[in-house]
C-alpha cells in the first residue's frame, strides 16, 4: 500500500511539471497586456515601463517561468494584479464555495444513478428500462445553463421559493446559505444523473452476464441478494472511476454554473481572471485545477480494492 502510494506519488512530480509549463505558455499567449489593463489607456509609457519591472514582466520568459516555479515550490502563488490579494488564499476562499456544490451534488446524482441503472440493467428491454435510459438521455442532452435557467424561472421567479440571485457564506448564516444552494445543486444533481445512470447500466449488463450470477440463481439465491452482494460490487468499480473523473471536472471549475447563480466560486473566479489579464490567478487557478485531478484520481485508485477485492494494491 505505501510502495504504491509512494509510487503513484513519484509519478505525479512530472505531470504537474508538465502541466505548469503549459499553463505558464498559454497564459503568456493570452492577447492583451495586464499592465495596460490596470494602469489604463492613459498610462504614461514610463508608467508602464516601471510597473512592469515591478510585476518582473520585463524579465525573459524562461526567467520569469523558474522565478514563478520556485515561489510555488515555497507555497507562494503570488499575488493578484487586479486587487493585490494573495492568490492561494484567494483560490481556497472560492474553492470552498465549489467544492460544496460539486460534493453533495455528485454524492446525490450517485445515490439516485447507480441504483437506477442496476435495476435497469435487470429489467433489461423493458418499460422501466426504456423509460431509466431515456430519462438519463434527456438529462444528459440539456445544456447546465440552460436547465439552471429553467429552475431560476420556475422556483425563483413563479413560485417564489427560493432566491433568484446572492449568496450568503456559511459562516454567517448556515441554513441561509443552504438556501442559495439548493437550486445549483439540484441543476447540477440533475445533469449528473444522466451521465453516471448510463455508466451504471452499462457496467450491471456485464455483469449480469457473468457465470457467477447465474451460478448463483441456479443455487436458488434470492433476485435482491444477487444483485445486492454481487452484481452491484462489481458493477460499480467502473461507474467509480467516472465519478472521480466527474469530480476533478466539476471541482476544477463550474464556470457555467456559478456564473448563472451568480456564486464566488472558483470557476468563476477564473473566468473573471482571464478577463482582467490577471496573470498570476489565472496560474494559480489552473494548476490547482491540475493537484486537483492528480488527488481525486489518487484517491479513486486507493478505494478500488474497497469495491473490486480482484484489485489490489501491490
Amino acid at each position: 500500500m505505501l510502495g504504491y502510494l509512494a509510487r503513484r506519488l513519484a509519478m505525479t512530480v512530472p505531470t504537474l511539471l508538465l502541466v505548469a509549463i503549459a499553463v505558464f505558455t498559454l497564459v503568456r499567449l493570452i492577447p492583451g497586456d495586464p499592465v495596460q489593463v490596470m494602469l489604463g489607456d492613459a498610462a504614461e509609457p514610463a508608467q508602464v515601463a516601471q510597473m512592469r519591472a515591478q510585476l518582473g514582466l520585463d524579465q525573459p520568459i524562461p526567467l520569469q517561468f523558474v522565478h514563478w516555479l520556485a515561489k510555488l515550490l515555497t507555497g507562494d502563488f503570488g499575488h493578484s494584479i487586479t486587487d493585490n490579494l494573495a492568490v492561494l488564499p484567494l483560490i481556497l476562499e472560492r474553492f470552498q464555495v465549489s467544492a460544496i456544490i460539486v460534493l453533495v451534488a455528485v454524492g446525490l446524482a450517485a445515490c439516485v444513478a447507480v441504483p437506477a441503472g442496476l435495476v435497469a440493467a435487470w429489467r433489461q428491454n423493458s418499460a422501466l428500462d426504456l423509460a431509466v435510459v431515456g430519462s438519463a438521455t434527456l438529462l444528459l442532452s440539456i445544456p447546465s445553463f440552460w436547465l439552471g435557467l429553467l429552475l431560476l424561472l420556475l422556483f425563483g421567479l413563479k413560485l417564489k421559493w427560493l432566491p433568484v440571485i446572492g449568496y450568503v457564506p456559511f459562516s454567517e448564516n448556515f441554513w441561509q446559505a443552504m438556501v442559495f444552494m439548493v437550486l445549483p445543486i439540484a441543476t447540477l444533481t440533475m445533469i449528473e444523473i444522466g451521465v453516471l445512470t448510463r455508466m451504471a447500466r452499462a457496467a450491471s449488463i456485464e455483469v449480469l452476464r457473468l457465470e457467477y450470477v447465474t451460478h448463483a440463481r441456479a443455487k436458488g439465491v434470492p433476485e435482491w441478494l444477487v444483485l445486492g452482494r454481487h452484481v452491484l460490487p462489481n458493477a460499480f468499480a467502473p461507474t467509480w472511476t467516472l465519478i472521480g473523473l466527474v469530480l476533478g471536472h466539476l471541482l476544477g471549475g463550474i464556470a457555467v454554473i456559478e456564473t448563472v447563480f451568480t456564486l464566488p466560486g472558483l470557476g468563476r473566479l477564473l473566468v473573471d481572471s482571464i478577463f482582467a489579464r490577471d496573470y498570476p490567478v489565472v496560474q494559480g487557478c489552473l494548476l490547482f485545477t491540475a493537484v486537483i485531478y492528480v488527488v481525486v484520481n489518487l484517491i479513486v485508485d486507493l478505494c478500488y480494492p474497497l469495491f473490486d477485492p480482484r484489485v489490489t494494491l501491490a
